[in-house]
């Protein structure tokens, strides 16, 4: 939009504003469809907007509702019942308006309801606006707080906040954009900190607990004289005076801290009226004499507005760049609001407001449910800098004024409506003491903002609640610097937060085999390659009483195999039932994962009970700014997942004992690893290298590269001893320089290591993997011997990607070894390949497997190991499979040898809506493995196959044989079963 186009159109638009009575429910849309006019559209429907949208049915709200007395006829009935929002347009807006006068506040529930409820895509912006005021809220930016109000009258100078509704949108300009505030406060405090670390002669450096310390008081008080709780805006005038060198910051923040400390106000001198704060930051003042750098950027802080800070993402921001000399505020990750109240919201909020409702206009029941809310207990276990601790805080202070509301409408005397939640309800634990501390500033900060945060309400709801956000609560007791596995927990009624995320496969090296051995000794019935998050699930289960509940975030895993057992599968086998969750999202914190979400509650009959439905949510992570779908069940299993729970599916002894699926080779050092032109060289030598280098082909070449060709070689001397391995002169001298040190030092390091553990603890288990690796450190480090054997014996194999996102099976030439990115099926026949292929194997592989990221991980004895095939398949069924099968891999090398493609190319097309030869070929394949197993066309994969999965298991217990993986055919017969197309090796 030009500004010759605003000059012009916004005007007429105000003239037009004028003549309208602002009556919601007969000029709503006539009043949004000349705003979209004025903003350089047709019309709001010709621009792709729709008037009164319907929101889908659904129970419940996500936040709570500020409705007291005559104001609850006008309420959104949050229990069901169809809804229209005003407006919706796809992408970029949802728009709710309100009668001319109407307290905008009053309804941000509904607007929040509906933006919660629209999927599979939720629109970035949301709007309130009674015919004056337009409130824009960006959920996932910002939670509570609008990102802007605007006037309409201010519209002619302030139509770019509205830049996301142009015809040819532009990026909006927003005021109240509290998360750009609180970047720019934090990163101004984390470069003092680093020149008090770091950046000043070493003689002259500040211990960084010392420096961290004054930064946090220098925070506390930024804030407190944005909030006028210290007088004459004294924090700026002193560094004005240091500044101008009329006084010495050592003395002038030192003698402020104290006074802030001193539980007497001063009657005069240059700290009058400094009132007492307390709160334990201040318990302990060491000053520092700032440089007149530091000092400049202090000031540089100072003209920030610190009441917009948002204390719980600050210390997350903070912490992130204080840490290294490059790291800026701006770049950081922080959780953002929304996501931390998909636990805050089911754990905390929804089954008080439901004891509030169930209170009705009874104030003894009212009086009694405020009783308990005061004495209301939450902890986060993991709390790092305390952002969810920071929410809870928000939500709980809510739920207590909307009890004090109901109140006064029944008649409760006004001197007994007092306010008394606060942060000591809530604790902590850390590992971590940096975070500790910030953690217990950003509660202290909470009861501050809170305050003039209840001024505001009060404008809405007319209850006026007399609060003073000083002296400070001291909160040491409350947020503990301890490791919360090896601690005994605070007593709480609801356990919340995100543990830290660390694989099995990456512990060792981030915790050390010490603190592993201690984990396992406190934790013995904990699966050993469970994620480490999951500790926490089951430690928090573990402290629950009937009655009370728990949400947390974890890793995707959370949902899968030995991470699911060993945290949602004890939840729910010892009397915890899952009531909301999340399946899978992208997580907006600082660690770069898809996530699950997981709130359960122990059912005591009473308050906590089985909701009539349970929510299960989870986004499409294929692609960032994924949709969502949301669906209601009657109950949410260990899996997180829709349709069958297929967590019960149980090994089968058959299928273990097959020698029908393995992992590739690990090479373990790149000195294995040659390039053609290395394996040229040396085949030019000795050309009997070519017994012991053969091409390696990895998941991402058999994908991605053309004709799935693999681009290295490596050396695999096989079983030859130290003796055989050194006729091979050219390739054993590559071995012998770049990886038999490299061995002995990892041996070297793993037996000192090891030492050092059994002197703590003798009983203690260590590794020797190194060490055997040393004992042949010509060998691979993982050769696979039973599978090479087996490969021997037999022309090529299938194989896919053990970390993939699609079904791409394809057979191998055994001259080909396969790294260990590989899952490998030493299987030849057709039959065998249209099985794997399937979307049958497909749905059982991802409803069995666990994730990397938002890419599944093929694992054996989960997948493959519980996963039975057609039990008696006819002849002519077996054919039909086989010759879908050849005809797909007919169709594929055709059409990626006609355009060029890879697999990868040629299955992305599968992306695409219409007619596809390739998707064709694929339900030519389903139908016939369906028909094997004797799967209706309309019969759920799932539960088919788990309950054939079970039938097997209890044929393999009663001494019963089952059909295993392979051709049931004789040996005889298979040769008319196996063709001889496959990835070729190739030439040297």
């Amino acid at each position: 939009m030009t500004s010759a186009e605003a000059q012009t159109l916004i005007p007429a638009f105000l003239d037009f504003v004028k003549t309208l009575k602002g009556d919601e429910k007969s000029e709503a849309q006539t009043f949004l469809d000349r705003l979209f006019k004025a903003l350089g559209h047709e019309g709001a429907q010709e621009a792709g907007a729709t008037f009164e949208y319907r929101v889908a049915k659904k129970p419940g709200s996500s936040q709570l509702s500020l409705f007291s007395g005559d104001d609850l006829a006008s309420a959104p009935k949050l229990k069901g019942g169809v809804k229209f929002a005003d407006l919706l347009w796809p992408g970029r807006v949802l728009i709710e308006m309100k009668s001319r006068g109407e307290k905008l506040e009053k309804h941000y529930d509904q607007l929040f309801y509906y933006w919660s409820h629209i999927v599979p895509k939720r629109p970035p912006f949301a709007i309130l606006c009674n015919f004056d005021e337009i409130w824009i809220y960006d959920f996932n930016e910002q939670l509570f707080d609008p990102v802007d109000r605007l006037r309409i009258t201010d519209l002619p100078t302030r139509h770019h906040a509205l830049g996301f509704l142009f015809k040819h949108q532009v990026k909006p300009l927003f005021e109240n954009n509290r998360v750009t505030v609180t970047r720019n406060a934090a990163d101004h405090l984390a470069h003092v900190f680093r020149r008090l670390i770091a950046d000043r002669p070493e003689s002259e450096r500040i211990a960084p607990d010392r420096a961290q310390r004054f930064i946090l008081q220098m925070l506390v008080s930024f804030v407190s004289e944005d909030l006028n709780l210290l007088p004459n805006q004294i924090v700026t005038q002193l560094l004005d005076e240091c500044l101008r060198k009329e006084t010495n910051s050592y003395d002038a923040f030192g003698g402020l801290f104290q006074q802030m400390n001193n539980t007497a106000k001063a009657d005069g001198g240059r700290f009058k009226g400094v009132p007492y704060f307390n709160g334990g930051l201040f318990a302990k003042v060491d000053p520092i004499e700032l440089k007149q750098g530091e000092l400049e950027r202090l000031r540089r802080a100072a003209d920030q507005d610190w009441s917009k800070v948002r204390p719980e993402i600050f210390g997350t921001l903070f912490q992130h760049s204080m840490d290294a000399d490059e790291r800026h505020a701006y770049g950081a990750h922080f959780t953002s609001e929304v996501d931390i109240n998909k636990v805050i919201e089911p754990t905390i909020a929804r089954p008080w407001r439901e004891r509030i409702e169930a209170c009705g206009k009874h104030r003894n029941k009212l009086r009694d449910c405020l009783k308990q809310l005061r004495l209301y207990r939450v902890l986060d276990p993991a709390c790092g800098s305390g952002n969810f601790l920071y929410l809870a805080y928000r939500v709980l202070k809510r739920l207590e004024r909307d009890i004090l509301l109901r109140l006064r409408d029944a008649g409760e005397p006004h001197d007994n409506l007092v306010s008394a939640v606060t942060p000591l309800q809530l604790f902590g634990m850390d590992v971590l003491p940096t975070a500790v501390e910030i953690a217990r500033v950003t509660l202290t900060l909470a009861k501050e903002l809170e305050v003039l945060e209840a001024e505001k309400l009060s404008d809405a709801d007319g209850l006026y609640l007399p609060e003073s956000p000083l002296p400070l609560d001291n909160l040491d007791k409350q947020i503990l610097c301890a490791d919360a596995l090896f601690t005994e927990w605070p007593k709480a009624d609801a356990i919340i937060g995100n543990p830290p995320f660390q694989s099995k496969n990456k512990a060792q090296q981030e915790f050390g085999p010490e603190y592993l051995d201690k984990l396992r000794t406190a934790y013995p019935d904990m699966p050993g390659r469970a994620d480490f998050c999951v500790y926490w699930f089951r430690k928090a289960h573990d402290a629950l009483l009937p009655g009370q509940r728990a949400g947390l975030v974890g890793t995707n895993t959370i949902r899968q195999n030995y991470s699911r057992e060993g945290g949602l599968d004890y939840v729910v086998q010892n009397g915890g039932l899952i009531t909301d969750a999340v399946s899978t999202q992208d997580w907006t914190g600082e660690a770069a994962v898809n996530v699950s979400i997981a709130n359960w509650l122990k059912p005591d009959g009473v308050h906590a009970i089985a909701p009539p439905s349970c929510v299960l949510e989870f986004q499409r992570v294929e692609q960032p700014d994924s949709p969502w779908e949301r669906f209601e069940l009657p109950f949410i299993n260990s899996a997180l997942a829709l349709g069958e729970d297929v967590t019960t599916a149980v090994r089968l002894e058959t299928n273990m004992k097959s020698g029908s699926c393995y992992q590739g080779q690990t090479h373990g050092h790149k000195g294995f690893l040659l390039s053609k032109a290395e394996v040229q060289s040396a085949v030019q030598i000795d050309p009997r290298t070519r017994e012991v280098v053969f091409p390696f082909l990895t998941a991402d070449e058999l994908i991605g590269n053309i004709g799935s060709q693999p681009d290295r070689w490596v050396i695999d001397f096989g079983e030859r001893d130290c003796f055989e391995v050194q006729a091979f002169t050219p390739v054993y001298d590559i071995v012998h320089s770049t990886v038999l040190s490299t061995r002995e030092k990892a041996a070297q390091h793993e037996q000192d290591r090891n030492r050092e553990i059994l002197a703590g603890n003798p009983k203690a288990r260590v590794n020797h993997h190194h060490t055997n690796f040393l004992k042949r450190w010509w060998s691979l480090s993982y050769a696979r011997r039973e599978l090479m054997e087996r490969l021997a014996q037999m022309n090529r194999y299938i194989t896919c990607g053990q970390v993939t996102k699609r079904p791409i099976f394809d057979f191998v030439t055994t001259e080909i070894h396969p790294n260990a990115a590989l899952i490998v099926f030493p299987l030849e026949d057709d039959y065998s390949y249209g099985l794997l292929q399937s979307s049958i194997h497909w749905e059982w592989f991802k409803a069995r497997c666990s994730t990397l990221e938002e890419r599944l991980r093929y694992t054996s004895d989960t997948v493959f190991d519980t996963f039975p095939w057609p039990q008696e398949p006819t002849k002519k069924q077996m054919r039909a499979v086989a010759d879908a099968a050849v005809a797909l891999r007919q169709l594929r090398r055709e059409t990626m040898a006609k355009l060029g493609w890879s697999l990868r190319d040629l299955y992305r097309s599968l992306e695409q809506p219409g007619a596809n030869p390739l998707r064709e070929a694929h339900a030519a394949l389903d139908a016939a493995v369906r028909a094997a197993y004797g799967m209706g066309k309309n019969d759920d994969i799932l539960t088919h196959l788990l309950t054939l999965n079970h039938a097997c298991a209890a044929k393999e217990k009663a001494g019963e044989k089952i059909t295993p993986p392979g051709l049931p055919l004789p040996p005889e017969e298979h040769a008319a079963f196996i063709t001889t197309d496959c990835i070729e090796a190739p030439n040297l």
